[in-house]
């Protein structure tokens, strides 16, 4: 049972005729006053227990977007339901309205909607609804919790689908369907033509050369239909955040990039988010829309603080495909881990694949590095320096393990490995 501040206005109201009353006797009628309208107003007040809850929410919503669940309620109960119904969302759902008052007839229903703006990526969850039902004096309620579960998913934002068109321009110039065709190494066939000084002799189409008594080349273009895998790396590394996101958030947007420049540009494509087993898998061979299925099975993806295994994932990458594939890994360069783990794996797995690593570098380094202003500063300036140079060290130790590279801030991270994949298609190594 509560008790409202209206109580006591109206309790005042009925007791003012007898306060004039002597002694004990005018303290007895008060309380049963008071005793009489508070269980009266109770008694008249409608049944919580009676109210039934139905829940109507989106099955998806990205990062930042407002979206609207539905909770609906019906009145059972023989009396008219007024009263308070607070909906119990976490606080990342970002309900901007969870209380709200109801004033509901017998035998009729309502529907409350509740404004979400969600501040976190993942399943975001509301356990139960709480109704508090007051009488008609307002004096007193009954109030009961619910039972209510629900999920509302948050899918990443996707911010970097911006880059998209431009991106896929470049690709539709890389394979003739714009105006401007691009012929070089390759593996795929193109067209026929006659030879010209200086064209490559394991070019001749011998065949056509007879049929047209004249020398005919070959002309080849960088093959389309190819592999391209994603390795996600969701080890304690990822957990470092970078500005207002995670190393991870970071990492999801760069592979969401590439991923659908990729399909479009008709190669097939797999993701595996990766650190001691296998927390998401998504491949575009399967049936429905690839990028709806990648970012429900991406958004609820947190960091794990364990370390990364790196003697598994070229195990893990056998299950997606035994081919020749692009091979990006998106991880960490920091020192310790990268040179314990990251490196001999690179290295290996350049042996059969293209090799791609990628990794976020955080802007307030290149700021830190240059600040000398104090004593603190220089020392936070050296520590920086010492970080970078590092981290440069185990790039260029990739590289000539012939490892490509893409180092880059958070913003700059998914643009520059879409224009990685476009040039090492460019030039045939795909």
């Amino acid at each position: 049972m509560a008790i409202s501040g209206r109580f006591f206005y109206v309790a005042l109201a009925a007791l003012v005729p007898i306060i004039a009353l002597p002694g004990a006797l005018t303290w007895l009628l008060c309380l049963g006053i008071l005793a009489a309208l508070l269980t009266a107003d109770l008694l008249l007040a409608a049944s919580p227990q009676k109210v039934a809850l139905q829940r109507v929410i989106p099955q998806g919503v990205r990062l930042g977007e407002p979206c609207t669940a539905t909770l609906r309620l019906a009145n059972e109960s023989p009396r008219v339901l007024r009263g308070e119904v607070k909906d119990g969302w976490q606080p990342s759902a970002g309900a901007a309205n969870a209380l709200q008052k109801v004033s509901i007839r017998p035998r009729e229903r309502a529907a409350l909607a509740v404004a979400l703006t969600p501040t976190r990526r993942g399943d975001l969850f509301t356990h139960h609804v709480t109704v508090r039902s007051y009488g008609p004096l307002g004096m007193a309620a009954r109030q009961r919790t619910i039972p209510a579960p629900g999920v509302l998913r948050v899918l990443p934002p996707f911010h970097s689908k911006r880059h998209l068109p431009s991106k896929l321009r470049k690709l539709r110039e890389l394979d003739g369907r714009a105006a401007v065709q691009i012929r070089g190494a390759g593996t795929e066939f193109d067209s026929l033509r006659d030879y010209v000084r200086g064209d490559d002799v394991r070019s001749i189409d011998w065949r056509a050369t007879a049929r047209r008594r004249d020398v005919v080349v070959r002309t080849w273009r960088p093959e389309r239909d190819r592999r391209v895998v994603i390795v996600l790396d969701t080890s304690r590394t990822s957990a470092s955040r970078i500005g207002d996101e995670t190393a991870l958030d970071t990492g999801i947007e760069a592979s969401l990039l590439l991923a659908v420049l990729a399909e479009r540009g008709g190669d097939r494509v797999g993701l595996l988010a990766y650190d001691r087993r296998v927390r998401a898998k998504v491949s575009s061979t399967g049936k429905g829309n690839m990028l709806n299925a990648m970012v429900q099975a991406l958004a609820p993806l947190e960091p794990e603080l364990i370390e990364l295994n790196t003697a598994d994932i070229a195990g893990a990458v056998r299950t997606v495909t035994a081919h020749r594939s692009l091979l990006v890994l998106v991880t960490s360069l920091d020192a310790g881990a990268a040179e314990e783990g990251l490196i001999p794996l690179a290295t290996s797995l350049a042996r059969q694949h293209v090799v791609v690593v990628a990794s976020v570098r955080d802007p307030a380094m290149d700021d830190a590095r240059l600040d000398r202003t104090s004593t603190t500063a220089a020392y936070r300036a050296a520590a920086a320096e010492h970080a970078l140079n590092r981290r440069a060290a185990i790039t260029a130790v990739l590289q000539q393990a012939g490892v490509e590279v893409v180092d880059a801030p958070p913003q700059e991270l998914p643009p520059a490995l879409a224009d990685t994949y476009i040039r090492l298609k460019a030039a045939g190594r795909l």
